[in-house]
């Protein structure tokens, strides 16, 4: 039985003289910090599920203000806690001295803990002297020689994110990069070997030996590293280290190689490629035109299409017309980028009134087509007419049009819409004169305290005087009933992807609570099913889940928080896509790779149990058919 779920059965029935229930911890974390008493109670309960739970939320609000309430877990009997306590510090950005917790902490993961969280602490821009990156190195490399392996793995992740943060500010010593090269040899471990590559990635350090030994590796995420650390051309039975070997040693002919390559993300790079590395031989020529022909895919057309554009023009404007005729809309963007590469105005001007938001944005050049595109409900059409607008001379002619766009947008009573609404709010600031003082006083209590710290901004600016905001902080959804969380943990989905194939997850409630919450019930009601992977990143991540297939159309109305903890963004995970700390919209990913460098700062809320290999063959535009949760029938707790 789970942790949460433990605590859940054990104080379903709000009896005292019980500690504080496990649904008050969760509650009081939820609120971001307007109530502590119930985690104040939980820290001094003697409960070691109930402190980890309440010191991971403390840590989770990062504020460096609560440390002292932190501090004491440290020497807490449990080293669950006292691990859980490190990490909240690390989370908090604290300034205590974690290192000399190194001279009596004996439990493993514990001092795996507090190495990795050494080096989140010593961050590049800080007033940290070099003398002191140096000691903090200097104990990284002496826990990268311990055991057992998990101390080493904890160094090894603490060397990492130190040396990718400062590495460029306080270059690694000899010493340093010796004990790397040493612990690349001595582990076997293919994420601790990973993280020592990328550590020397960091550190531009390219040592011939090292790279040659991570090049044999059984391993395809160290060969991957390796590749990209030492730059070289391996033709990989892997699909991600064929990828990678052909991002950094690509060449016209290797790229004409591969354009049909079994891995769609390598053909489509090598397409890409043969426009970006400029190839006029022949064989990149003829590859170009058989990928071209109307027989292909839309999506290798769309590629070939914009490297013609860059390397045989003339013959790239039948493709383009070819593919802004497609009933795809994604091949028409392709289409418009194109367009805008040969600059073919006409073809611009017809793709900006495409009925698709998002061709629209492609062909977006001219201010014409921004003020026809500011009475939209897309939040990309939007924000890119706002951005299209920036510095426009006459700015203040459309000042009506541009807050009539973001009183629409405010009127959907959807805090999450932030993106368009800012960038409007931007224009509007730049161009206000005397009639839009009132208008902006009136933002001040926006419900997003962005918005209103933004207007505040801008009349203080017109009227030389400083305009507090009046909402200073985001007011959350209400917390879910105890009886909406029942049989989360445990639960599963099986997500459907049209024509790629199925996909089974496991959801980590324990980790993300709220965050499996939301997406639990965001499937359930039908939210996800035809919507598409708009992102897609080889090497790192797909992401989808937006109405308007892009970056800033939310799925919910309000924004999520983060719950970002010890959960790993490993490959097959799945987190929630933000643009800042608790603005979670419903958007999600999934990790290509293991993307190390996103941990502790994105929630990761399931991971894939079967079908990575379906989730491989994803691309643009592929659409979520449905993603059915199967809720656990025995971990929830009942009545009494």
């Amino acid at each position: 039985m789970s942790l949460i779920v433990s605590l859940l059965v054990q104080s379903a029935g709000f009896q005292p003289p019980l500690p504080p229930a496990t649904y008050q911890i969760l509650r009081a974390e939820h609120a971001r910090g307007a109530d502590l008493r119930p985690l104040d109670s939980a820290l001094v309960s003697g409960n070691a599920a109930q402190q980890r739970l309440a010191v991971r939320a403390i840590g989770r609000f990062e504020q460096t203000a609560l440390e002292p309430k932190v501090i004491p877990l440290l020497t807490a009997r449990s080293p669950g806690v006292r691990r859980e306590a490190v990490y909240a510090l690390g989370q908090m950005r604290s300034r205590f001295d974690l290192a000399t917790l190194l001279t009596t902490e004996r439990d493993a993961s514990v001092r795996a803990a507090i190495y990795e969280t050494l080096g989140r602490l010593a961050t590049a821009g800080e007033s940290a002297t070099a003398t002191a990156h140096t000691a903090t190195a200097q104990r990284l490399a002496e826990g990268l020689r311990e055991s057992p392996l998990e101390v080493r793995a904890g160094a090894a992740r603490g060397m990492e994110s130190l040396l990718r943060r400062t590495a460029r500010q306080h270059p690694p010593g000899a010493e340093t990069l010796q004990a790397l090269r040493d612990a690349v040899r001595r582990n076997t471990d293919a994420d601790t070997r990973q993280l020592l590559l990328l550590a020397l990635t960091a550190a531009n350090d390219r040592d011939a030996t090292t790279v040659a030994l991570a090049l044999r590796d059984t391993s395809a995420e160290v060969r991957r590293v390796a590749v990209a650390l030492g730059r070289q051309w391996v033709n990989d039975r892997a699909p991600m280290v064929r990828w990678q070997a052909l991002r950094v040693a690509g060449t016209c002919a290797r790229a004409a190689a591969h354009v049909r390559d079994t891995s769609e993300h390598v053909a489509l790079l090598a397409l890409d490629l043969l426009g970006d590395l400029n190839c006029t031989d022949s064989l990149s020529q003829a590859a170009l035109e058989g990928e071209s022909r109307a027989g292909a895919s839309w999506r290798h057309q769309a590629h070939a299409a914009v490297s013609m554009a860059k390397v045989a023009p003339a013959r790239a404007s039948a493709v383009m017309q070819r593919l802004a005729a497609s009933t795809t809309w994604q091949a028409r963007v392709y289409a418009a980028n194109t367009a805008r590469r040969l600059q073919d105005s006409a073809m611009l001007e017809l793709l900006s009134r495409d009925a698709e938001p998002n061709v629209a944005i492609a062909a977006m050049t001219t201010r014409e087509h921004a003020l026809r595109a500011l009475s939209s409900t897309h939040a990309g059409l939007v924000l890119a007419a706002a951005t299209q607008l920036k510095r426009d001379p006459n700015l203040a002619l459309v000042l009506p049009q541009l807050r009539t766009a973001f009183d629409r947008f405010t009127a959907m009573h959807r805090v999450s819409l932030r993106d368009p609404r800012a960038a409007l709010l931007e224009r509007i600031g730049e161009a206000a004169d005397s009639s839009s003082i009132s208008w902006l006083r009136e933002r001040l209590t926006d419900a997003d305290p962005a918005i209103a710290a933004s207007a505040a901004s801008y009349l203080s600016t017109r009227t030389g005087t400083t305009v507090p905001p009046g909402t200073i902080r985001y007011e959350p959804a209400p917390f879910p009933s105890i009886e909406a969380l029942r049989g989360l943990a445990g639960a599963t989905a099986t997500m459907r992807i049209k024509g790629v194939g199925t996909v089974e997850l496991a959801f980590r409630f324990d980790d993300a609570p709220m965050a499996v919450h939301t997406i639990v019930s965001l499937a359930a009601a039908g939210k996800f099913n035809g919507l598409t992977f708009h992102r897609i990143v080889p090497n790192f991540v797909i992401q989808g889940g937006s109405p308007g297939a892009d970056e800033y159309d939310p799925l919910t109305d309000t924004f999520m928080r983060d719950e970002v903890g010890t959960a790993r963004n490993n490959r097959g995970s799945l987190g929630i896509s933000t643009r800042g700390r608790d603005t979670g919209d419903g958007q999600i990913y999934v990790n290509l790779v293991n993307n190390f460098r996103l941990d502790h700062d994105y929630t990761v809320f399931a991971n894939v149990t079967r079908g990575l290999a379906v989730i491989d063959r994803v691309q643009e535009g592929d659409v979520i058919e449905s993603i059915v949760v199967h809720r656990s029938s025995t971990s929830a707790p009942r009545r009494p």
